[in-house]
């Protein structure tokens, strides 16, 4: 009974919070106007500027921030104890992973929709923007040097989930050409593609289907890295209406309830148990079975600070500021959509990490299949998490979660193949999801990072400029097929400590991934610097953002010092990675020295630049 009492004690937090803490910030501190004119209508192009209900930008944003990050983190770090993840997660993200998020989101919207890095150049200086840009840059490249290898991992170790995944695809596109020509009632077309894709979900792996995925998850990690590339930079390039807002969408309508098929499960087992593991016998009690405080497991490092690095999606992540400011920003039709989508989205994301929580130190007691042996109850969640090293394994991580979520489906009556698969699906559609926003993300930041060393946008520039080779990277297609080429080149790249081979190719992104935690969260700190100063040049409140810039500077830079010297003393040193986390924390104290000197010249004074009343309202 106490795992439904956290789930429900969670959800009750997330909810009282959105409704009082995140009104609080709408009305009281941004000022949200339902007749404010938004960028997606004073810019429109129907290509990234599209007016968009806020039901489909929720869908958007939701599935783009959450990826395998609220389940990979939380499903490792339950290895300190579940309390400490628990309140990480539930704390964390209401009263700094949703601000983050809702504040980057306002910010752009009050800005044309621009990037924090580009909005970081008007409210501190022309240097800070470069220098966000630039880590904007590192942190997106090797998101999309890994996700490629994440979801080939997934798909290998569940191939019952690729059909229904490849699906989605089309179906998206079916219903983003409906919507965008007839512009009719969106309730019909959701129903019908729901109810496919919950039918790809079941047969998608019988017949010959069951053949074509076995052979599908034979393709090598680079064959699925070109692919997925392949098809980010398609989704990047292509209006947001024709693929990645629909696909997002329906993604969400399959994740979501997903989740609310976990939460009855979870409500039946609390109260009659587990599925007998086999015909005849006793139901597993639902009971948590792993240690509420473990502050040293074997391998393990410190908690401190490395909690609030291992969970990043789920609490904070800086990823999301790029997502509030890069697409959203750009699709709400209602600045008052802002709380719903920038606040909702992340205390949705928060409970979603519970679930993985208590999926992992709860379900799994309900049956484990390890080696061909059934475990239950403590000796389940043992053999998962006897070390660091047995844990931290991305199939370990993403297994633990699957079989504990699949238990609970199962006292729904769901036959185990269906119930891993389901979560199959929901892994990797998050995945994916992830990696073609942030295809479309890294092209945003490639043509700021190009305009400022060629001068303006392509349409400003005139004939005299047409040979610097840079121009090309001002230019939509360029400046993604370079993102694409760079990301390619680094998962080409051998994996750390062996020698080059085509069983290695696609894995290269795991050079700088050991990094890709601390960057993140530094990421989060400096979004929050962008939020801090642009209220503080109006002369609002930023006590609810300071103490969360504090912690989100002090953390990440605190586990890279940790680690750095760990790395040095490796007998195969992996040169990149440090070099680029001392370059990382050089770039954060450079910044930290910007603001600090900038910050008491600025209270109440608007930056140049600052959009004019009439734009606004």
């Amino acid at each position: 009974m106490a795992t439904l009492l956290i789930a429900l004690g969670a959800g009750l937090a997330f909810l009282v919070a959105y409704h009082t803490y995140g009104r609080w910030l709408g009305r009281k501190v941004f000022n949200l106007a339902a007749d404010a004119v938004c960028p997606s209508e004073r810019l429109r192009d129907d290509q990234d500027y599209v007016p968009t209900s806020k039901g489909i930008v929720f869908g958007h944003h939701f599935t783009s921030i959450a990826g395998t990050g609220p389940i990979v983190g939380p499903a490792i770090a339950v290895m300190w104890g579940w309390l400490p993840a628990l309140l990480w997660v539930v704390l964390g993200s209401i009263f700094i992973g949703a601000v983050h998020d809702f504040g980057a989101l306002v910010v752009s919207l009050r800005n044309n929709g621009q990037t924090v890095g580009d909005i970081a150049g008007r409210v501190l200086n022309k240097r800070v923007r470069l220098l966000f840009l630039l880590v904007l840059f590192m942190a997106l490249t090797i998101v999309l040097a890994i996700f490629g290898l994440v979801i080939a991992a997934v798909f290998k170790q569940y191939p019952a989930a690729i059909t229904p995944c490849l699906i989605q695809i089309p179906i998206a596109v079916a219903i983003g050409v409906y919507l965008h020509r007839k512009g009719k009632n969106l309730l019909i077309p959701s129903l019908i593609a729901l109810g496919v894709m919950y039918l790809t979900v079941i047969y998608g792996d019988t017949g010959f289907l069951h053949d074509f995925n076995q052979y599908l998850a034979s393709l090598s990690i680079i064959t699925w890295v070109g692919i997925l590339l392949v098809y980010s930079y398609i989704a990047s390039v292509l209006p947001v209406w024709s693929l990645l807002q629909p696909r997002d969408y329906i993604n969400s309508l399959q994740l979501l309830t997903a989740l609310g098929l976990i939460v009855v499960g979870l409500f039946a087992a609390a109260f009659i148990g587990g599925a007998p593991p086999v015909e005849g016998a006793d139901r597993q009690p639902l009971e948590i079975v792993a240690p509420m405080l473990n502050p040293s497991p074997e391998g393990a490092p410190m908690i401190y600070p490395f909690l609030f690095i291992t969970i990043a999606c789920g609490a904070i992540s800086g990823f999301h500021c790029l997502v509030s400011s890069g697409t959203s920003s750009k699709q709400l039709k209602k600045e008052t959509d802002a709380q719903f989508v920038g606040y909702g989205s992340m205390v949705t994301e928060g409970f979603l990490a519970t679930l993985v929580i208590l999926a992992c130190v709860a379900g799994l007691g309900l049956g484990s299949n390890v080696d061909g042996k059934l475990l239950q109850g403590t000796e389940a969640f043992t053999s998962r998490y006897a070390s660091w090293a047995s844990a931290s394994g991305l199939g370990a991580k993403v297994g633990a979660f699957v079989d504990g979520a699949a238990n609970f489906l199962q006292v729904l009556g769901l036959p185990a193949s269906v119930a891993v698969a389901l979560m199959g699906v929901l892994v990797a559609s998050f995945a994916g999801t992830t990696l073609d926003t942030a295809c479309r993300l890294q092209r945003y930041v490639v043509q700021e990072l190009a305009g400022t060393f060629v001068g303006g946008t392509s349409s400003d520039r005139s004939e005299s400029d047409s040979f610097n080779p840079l121009r090309i990277l001002t230019n939509k297609q360029g400046a993604t097929v370079f993102a694409i080429v760079i990301a390619a080149a680094m998962a080409a790249m051998p994996v750390p400590g062996s020698e080059w081979a085509w069983a290695n190719a696609g894995k290269g992104g795991l050079i700088l991934w050991p990094m890709f935690g601390a960057t993140n969260q530094l990421l989060g700190g400096l979004a929050f610097l962008v939020i801090t100063f642009w209220l503080w040049r109006r002369g609002k409140p930023i006590w609810f953002v300071a103490l969360p810039l504090i912690f989100m500077l002090i953390m990440p830079a605190w586990a890279m010092l940790i680690q750095i010297p760990e790395w040095l003393n490796a007998d195969q040193k992996n040169w990149a990675l440090i070099g680029i986390a001392v370059a990382t924390i050089a770039l954060e104290l450079w910044m930290i020295v910007e603001a600090v000197l900038l910050f008491p010249k600025v209270k109440g004074i608007a930056e140049s630049g600052e959009l004019s009343p009439e734009t606004t309202a």
